[in-house]
């Protein structure tokens, strides 16, 4: 195959054309869709360069300038028109056939329905366009379709015209006034049950609130709808930002690439950020529906009105809007478990994709696929660099830095650069040193010694940090870091409490009047996306369990207790000598169930015990058989040491109605299913009795560590129940695929036949295949390797139907390095069989080369 080339953030150039305004007439026809382009385009400046405008797959009819046909070229995915007009209009026209785009990019069919996906290049497969986001128009889209097929018809802005056709069908205007980049440019035309509603804006302004879902689950859309009317109020209380146009409309599809769209005034979103009724959907489900509402909602603002110059720039929209959605969560329900959320993320996913051969800066300096750029980093961790500068400004000046950002930037296509100068600008404060986050790889790790002096009554912390080499950047300079402390006297009391500025390669920070050794409490909320590196004792972690002031201390103080618990576990294997969990950590964890104080959705986050694939990225290299037979003894050591406690809060539970209390009261019964088996029964009596899906989600769960018969019953008998709904399914899938047994492979195997499963279909695919490789850790990595090769037989066939998605479940396969050697040169073996695909897209050669390298 000819190697695909990068491209390099050093290479921008501005367009040589801008196009101010675009008409689209488009009419749906299966096949024989028929696309026209108007454009009014204008030179940029004096040159002589020829128009190049970007395609994909495009079967040309004409090229017009100014109603004159043109001699034009095709090539190599672009459209070349000599002209040397400086202003002009440009008609082109297309036939394209949605119904066979199974990439799920640009214009194709869900189920019935046409839908658009042009995030971030897929506009150059509907019609020739400058197909970049510093191209902005306003757009103009007239739509014509069978009215009994498609009753629908619906783009961006607000609806201007509409009417009856000869033949059956009938046509919409849509117009959009604020100039957008293409690929915010949306299409949905089917036949939907449609969820109507209306928001009054603080200026008094009505908004028609629209969500369209498939026939038959109007009942099901009214939490999405619900949660756009709270993320609308908590844009206009928390930023000031008030909705522009006079509709807002979310259409639902079940074939869709990601989670949801931002398009302007028309977003579309995977079911499953839709659709939710108290028994199908679990409480995460409806948390997660509020959260991406929210997310998309958001983008209004942060992405659409102010939009990212080049895709390089990604993280200045989804950053910022990643940080936007977890504010609004952490606004109306809890802030600390909302910060765990987050955590967890970075913690288990990011921090390994900045140690893998696809580590890169939140603004990248180079691609080949600007696919492989929807990464946790531009989205996560550029979410934590937002929070770090929250964190140096403060509310009251980010929010005036955030102003002065809209005020001078509304309506362009802008870098990170700017958003950090309005920072500054705003807030008199240096970022100069700060802005190496952006351009900076890797994950630093601050190593933290302590020191007390009795004689002067002082405490002092060193710190000193290093960041590792990642691929193409070595000889990291030291970072801007926040870094949250909180130091507390053996009785509890809190005597410091604040944030550091460290900036040198090492630092010590010095604290007066200290009359004892206090507890230190480091790197509190996660105030800097690093590693720490600081060797608490058992008496300070559980110290920092009962008396920490945050919240996600004392989570994270757990976790610490039971991740250091785990590995000398490992060690007494190596060494071969009996595993052995101390006491007093047992204790540690009983405290938490007798806990008056924490609230059950804290304690819940406190007893989901470290998961393997975290407890893996807390090291550099690891003996994955012994975490295996470790991490299992530690968590049956806790719950046996635990059961009274687990039980009795089980049945108090039992009583109660809320998300917290089933949260809490799912994780108990894991547990207690970890002692002994005759808490099965336990299980069955909750997925016999339940009247929600978290319960019943919670039974399975807690019987899906091994096969048993009554695991097999309960789990035929949600199967008979749910087989007609696609999203429960999906739950059903993810249960199989986590099942840690011999045979779970041969099942996989097995599933991939179901009716309920389909390879064009990504959630069905996640659910399935990308659960089982990134969740089920030790089956995944079988010294057979059959989970290696289940894997890549999926991927090699995803390659040519769906490469996006082939490209995002491949991920644990490519972080190989931190495993034994011949784990890694199986793991390698099936990346080559990879890069052997003789037509391998341009997603996976990225993904692939960069890990075999």
């Amino acid at each position: 195959m000819t190697q695909p080339q990068a491209k390099y953030l050093k290479d921008y150039q501005a367009p040589h054309f801008q196009i101010s305004h675009l008409d689209l007439n488009i009419s749906l026809a299966g096949d024989k869709t028929v696309i026209i382009a108007t454009s009014k385009v204008n030179r940029v400046g004096t040159h002589g360069e020829s128009l190049v405008l970007d395609g994909e797959e495009i079967n040309l009819t004409s090229v017009k300038i100014d109603g004159v046909a043109v001699l034009y070229s095709e090539k190599q995915g672009q459209l070349i028109i000599e002209t040397e007009l400086d202003n002009f209009t440009l008609e082109v026209i297309s036939v394209t056939d949605p119904e066979s785009n199974t990439s799920l990019e640009g214009l194709y069919m869900s189920d019935g329905a046409y839908c658009t996906q042009c995030e971030a290049e897929g506009f150059r497969r509907i019609t020739y366009f400058l197909d970049r986001p510093d191209v902005l128009a306003i757009y103009t889209v007239r739509i014509e379709a069978d009215k009994a097929l498609f009753p629908f018809l619906l783009s961006n802005g607000n609806l201007v015209e509409s009417g009856e056709l000869e033949g059956g069908l009938h046509y919409v205007k849509w117009h959009d006034p604020f100039p957008k980049p293409a690929y915010l440019f949306a299409l949905v035309a089917g036949d939907f049950d449609l969820l109507e509603d209306e928001y009054i804006t603080r200026s008094d302004r009505a908004v028609k609130l629209q969500v369209f879902v498939d026939r038959g689950n109007l009942h099901k859309a009214h939490h999405a709808i619900a949660s756009l009317k709270k993320s609308m109020r908590w844009d206009e209380t928390r930023f000031n930002l008030e909705y522009d146009l006079d509709i807002y409309m979310i259409v639902a599809v079940d074939f869709f690439n990601m989670g949801a769209m931002e398009n302007k005034g028309l977003n579309v979103f995977n079911t499953k950020y839709v659709l939710a009724d108290k028994a199908s959907a679990t409480d995460d489900d409806y948390h997660g529906i509020e959260s991406v509402v929210g997310h998309e909602y958001f983008h209004n603002w942060t992405g659409n009105r102010v939009t990212c110059r080049d895709w390089f720039q990604l993280s200045l929209k989804e950053g910022l809007t990643v940080f936007r959605d977890q504010e609004f969560s952490s606004d109306i329900g809890s802030r600390a478990v909302n910060r765990i959320h987050a955590i967890k993320v970075m913690k288990n996913q990011q921090f390994a994709e900045d140690s893998g051969p696809m580590a890169h800066p939140i603004r990248p300096e180079s691609v080949i696929e600007m696919n492989n750029f929807y990464t946790v980093t531009v989205y996560n961790k550029g979410a934590e660099v937002i929070r770090m500068i929250h964190t140096l400004l403060g509310e009251d000046r980010f929010q005036a830095g955030m102003a002065l950002y809209f005020k001078r930037h509304d309506g362009q296509a802008v870098t990170c650069d700017d958003f950090v100068a309005a920072m500054e600008d705003a807030s008199k404060v240096d970022l100069g040193q700060f802005r190496l986050w952006y351009s900076q790889a890797g994950t630093p790790q601050v190593t933290v010694t302590e020191s007390f002096d009795e004689l002067t009554n002082t405490y002092s912390l060193t710190l000193t940090q290093n960041t590792p080499d990642t691929p193409g950047q070595a000889q990291k300079l030291p970072q801007h870091i926040p870094f949250d402390i909180e130091l507390i006297d053996a009785e509890g009391n809190s005597l410091v409490n604040q944030v550091l500025d460290f900036k040198e390669q090492s630092q010590q920070f010095v604290f007066n009047n200290i009359k004892s050794k206090p507890f230190a409490s480091l790197l509190q909320n996660f105030s800097a996306p690093v590693k720490l590196d600081f060797e608490y004792s058992i008496e300070q972690m559980l110290h920092l369990m009962r008396f920490a002031s945050s919240e996600v201390a004392k989570w994270e103080a757990s976790v610490s207790l039971f991740s250091q618990a785990v590995w000398q576990c490992v060690e007494s294997l190596q060494s071969g000598k009996a595993m052995y969990i101390d006491g007093r950590l047992v204790d540690g964890f009983k405290g938490v169930l007798l806990s008056e104080s924490l609230n059950e959705a804290l304690m819940a986050e406190i007893l989901t015990l470290t998961s393997a694939g975290s407890l893996i990225e807390q090291m550099d290299s690891i003996d994955l058989d012994s975490l295996a037979l470790a991490r299992q003894f530690a968590v049956l050591e806790i719950a046996q040491g635990c059961e009274d406690e687990l039980q009795a809060k089980v049945k108090q539970l039992q009583r109660l109605d809320s998300a917290d209390a089933r949260a809490l009261k799912n994780v108990c019964l894991s547990l207690l299913l970890k002692v002994d088996d005759s808490y099965r029964e336990l299980a069955k009596q909750q997925f016999e009795s339940a009247d929600n899906m978290t319960d019943t989600l919670g039974a399975l769960t807690a019987l899906n560590g091994e096969t048993s018969a009554d695991r097999s019953q309960l789990m035929s008998s949600f199967e008979t129940r749910w087989l007609e709904t696609p999203l429960a399914m999906d739950k059903w899938l993810s249960l199989h695929a986590t099942l840690t047994s011999n045979d779970c492979i041969g099942q996989l195997e097995q599933l991939l036949q179901h009716e309920a499963f389909s390879m064009s279909n990504p959630n069905r695919v996640r659910s399935l295949i990308g659960v089982f490789a990134a969740a089920n850790t030790f089956e995944f990595h079988r010294k057979d390797a059959k989970g290696y090769e289940f894997l890549t037989k999926a991927i090699i066939k995803l390659n040519t139907v769906n490469p996006q998605v082939a490209a995002r479940i491949i991920t644990p396969l490519i972080q190989f390095k931190k495993f034994d050697l011949e784990r890694q040169a199986l793991m390698r073996r099936s990346l080559q069989e990879i890069l052997a695909i003789s037509d391998l897209s341009k997603d996976l050669y990225e993904k692939v080369t960069k890990a075999l390298s």
